[in-house]
């Protein structure tokens, strides 16, 4: 019988940014494909160390050995080669990853498969293929790898996953305004606007799908997902958000309207296991503290042109 896609959440994830293979990714970039290669295939039973996303990733799936119904499915989603993946396998094995499937490109682009394989949530440290997954409609963002974060040992006993709002969990329309016409006029339109719903943007229904995952845990003292909406948006500004966020009929945990004030810090206290904004001017500092990723703007529609 067809195993049905549809039903679990589906996280497509880069080896790259499932494991620690920034020295093997700087060998293609100055050596070219065919050292690459050699060397993956050299190398191939040298197990891989973690990368920023692999907690995350590895929580997830534990997710499974909650419920009798399988919560979550990860596949891997590469533009190695087969040649070169069975390293990447061999350390999934190794560290005992429940991960089953892959796509593996040739280095070809990877957004044609991510709508086959019905990914809810494409994490890659390829800005090419996080650009085009955006383009395409799929939750995306570009893991920011150069971090303190490619080597975690801590157990994740509860993810906590924080959202910036425009432009990632709400459309881009209200930082055209800001970016456009400045703070003034953005509080104003946002006021005038208060009770209209921003429309969804690229991680709306993500994050629909992640209350949903929360929903089945109702009666736990400490459910295994917290959300935090962490936006520069303060008062008056706030209502809109809160209201979109009614009118979706989805809880988040958490929320910090910071008006300014930088997020790295909250997103320290709130122990975030994965932080999305679309800007890098929050992005970088917060991936000091916190594995982080950018959402890029959907071609056409970046609020700062």
């Amino acid at each position: 019988m067809p195993y049905d896609l549809t039903e679990p959440l589906v996280i497509g994830i880069s080896s790259r940014a499932l494991f620690n293979l920034e020295a093997e990714n700087k060998i293609f970039e100055e050596q070219g494909v065919e050292a690459y290669e050699e060397y993956q295939v050299k190398h191939e039973n040298d197990i891989l160390q973690k990368g920023a996303a692999f907690q995350l990733v590895k929580a997830f799936l534990n997710l499974n050995e909650l419920q009798e119904k399988r919560l979550v499915e990860v596949i891997i989603m590469s533009r190695n080669s087969p040649n070169t993946s069975l390293r990447i396998f061999n350390s999934i094995e190794d560290y005992g990853l429940d991960i089953s499937r892959a796509a593996l490109t040739g280095g070809t682009e990877i957004a044609p498969y991510l709508k086959a394989f019905k990914t809810d949530l494409f994490l890659s440290a390829h800005e090419q293929d996080v650009q085009q997954a955006i383009n395409n409609d799929v939750a995306a963002g570009m893991i920011l790898t150069g971090a303190s974060h490619t080597n975690p040992k801590t157990k994740i006993d509860q993810i906590r996953i924080a959202f910036d709002g425009d432009a990632v969990l709400f459309a881009s329309e209200a930082e055209r305004i800001y970016q456009h016409s400045g703070m003034q006029a953005f509080m104003e339109h946002e006021q005038e606007k208060a009770n209209i719903p921003l429309r969804k943007g690229p991680f709306a229904n993500f994050l629909m799908t992640i209350a949903h995952i929360q929903s089945m845990f109702g009666d736990s003292k400490v459910p295994p997902i917290r959300t935090a909406l962490v936006t520069s948006r303060n008062a008056p500004a706030h209502e809109r958000a809160v209201k979109t966020l009614r009118e979706w009929d989805v809880h988040i945990d958490e929320a910090f309207f910071l008006g300014g004030v930088s997020k790295r810090d909250v997103l320290s206290a709130f122990g975030a296991h994965i932080f999305f904004d679309d800007q890098h001017v929050h992005a970088d500092p917060a991936s000091e503290v916190v594995p982080s990723a950018v959402v890029p703007y959907r071609e056409g529609d970046d609020p700062r042109v």
